[in-house]
């Protein structure tokens, strides 16, 4: 299911600030974070054993993404893996609505998916969406602010994404320009378990399992086993190019966790035939 809560370009010492959680299976074969390789790109993330993919990573060079499922009762059968999408974008030297563009042109194959993509270097980040099915691609340039993504569109009026939201915001607030206590986020607002009331669930699917999943925090006991949040993130990224990434993750039934830090790799300034260069001799 994933949700996901971000301020884009309007924080002074964050361009970019993401908390995200993960709920899958807890048996479902997983890598916690660490730097991959992917066809010669080096990419930071978490990793899907069973599909080779993730929900959430980064690149050295500056570039950002991170998935969710849309919540619909039926699936494509044989469908491609949604995993790899943020490794297509991180592969890709395409700009983030350039990149969008592409992939508008084959995301009727994959079941239903919201993905965030951006380049932190030229300030550009974009949501894109292939539901409805028989509606044109959602391709949107992401706004600065503050935004939360569930299992439907960027934004939506959802139970636990308002409250999100709202905390999110508080918790803001409450550190105005001050650096932003990372884990203390963490455990105040992505291990929240309080449930939605059952009236303002959305009514897509059975509600006993629309209730089941309100809360931000999700632990469900299924048939195949638990299932819910196993790993939550928050990724800062700093004007300066500084960037962490904290990921706290269950592995064999304990809670681990792990940081990650980093500095964007420039992209070398382009050669301009303008430019006019003095010779010292």
């Amino acid at each position: 299911m994933c949700i996901a809560a971000f301020i884009w370009q309007a924080h002074p010492l964050y361009p970019l600030l993401l908390l995200h959680n993960r709920d899958e299976y807890h048996n479902r074969p997983t890598k916690a974070l660490a730097w991959w390789d992917v066809d010669g790109c080096e990419i930071l993330g978490g990793r899907d054993e069973v599909a080779g993919g993730t929900w959430l990573a980064c690149s050295r060079q500056g570039r950002v993404a991170f998935l969710t499922n849309i919540w619909e009762l039926h699936h494509i059968r044989r469908a491609k893996t949604r995993g790899d999408l943020p490794l297509r974008f991180l592969q890709s030297t395409k700009s983030p609505m350039e990149f969008a563009k592409q992939l508008a042109v084959d995301a009727h194959r994959y079941n239903g998916f919201n993905l965030i993509v951006a380049d932190i270097q030229s300030g550009s980040m974009v949501y894109i969406s292939n539901r409805p099915i028989g509606e044109p691609v959602t391709l949107q340039l992401v706004s600065p602010g503050l935004h939360v993504l569930s299992n439907a569109k960027l934004d939506s009026p959802w139970p636990k994404a308002l409250r999100l939201g709202q905390r999110f915001k508080q918790m803001l607030n409450k550190h105005g320009k001050k650096e932003v206590k990372v884990k203390e986020m963490v455990e105040k607002l992505m291990k929240d378990r309080v449930k939605a009331d059952k009236r303002k669930l959305p009514g897509i699917c059975a509600l006993d399992w629309e209730f089941s999943h309100s809360s931000i925090f999700v632990e469900v006991d299924t048939p195949r086993g638990l299932c819910g949040t196993r790993s939550t993130a928050a990724l800062t990224i700093r004007a300066d190019g500084e960037v962490s990434f904290y990921d706290k993750y269950l592995e064999k039934g304990m809670w681990f966790e792990r940081t990650i830090n980093y500095h964007i790799q420039k992209k070398p300034r382009e050669f301009n035939t303008n430019d006019t260069y003095m010779c010292m001799l």
